[in-house]
């Protein structure tokens, strides 16, 4: 059975930091690139950070960078998106994605997501 399980959300103040997890299991993990997504309320599902398989290179939306970063361990099989200096426009179910791209295919694994609500 293929598993990502988010962890790590819950209610932050502004300003304050939260570190999701994302625990893989029934795949080869390390094969894989990750992003994180995230959803508010009545928008669509948009792409936050990726990292590659190994962990060597990362991305960003322009929103997020400075104060979040994804990171990976493949021994543990778990990924993380560090989140600091955090707003209220940070709210959103977050999801992590595991995906593998090849030539004439694309293999992709989703979380069931973990609520972050940023709010005074």
């Amino acid at each position: 059975q293929v598993q990502l399980v988010e962890s790590g959300g819950g209610l932050v103040q502004p300003g304050g930091s939260l570190r999701l997890s994302c625990a893989a299991s029934g795949f080869t993990f390390s094969g894989y690139a990750m992003r994180w997504y995230r959803q508010a309320p009545g928008k669509e599902r948009g792409l936050v950070a990726t990292i590659s398989s190994t962990g060597s290179s990362s991305d960003y939306v322009d929103s997020v960078k400075g104060r979040f970063t994804i990171t990976r361990d493949n021994v543990k099989n778990t990924g993380y998106l560090q989140m600091n200096s955090l707003k209220p426009e940070d709210t959103a179910v977050y999801y992590c994605n595991a995906r593998l791209l090849g030539l004439g295919y694309e293999k992709t694994y989703w979380g069931q997501g973990t609520q972050v609500t940023v709010s005074s």
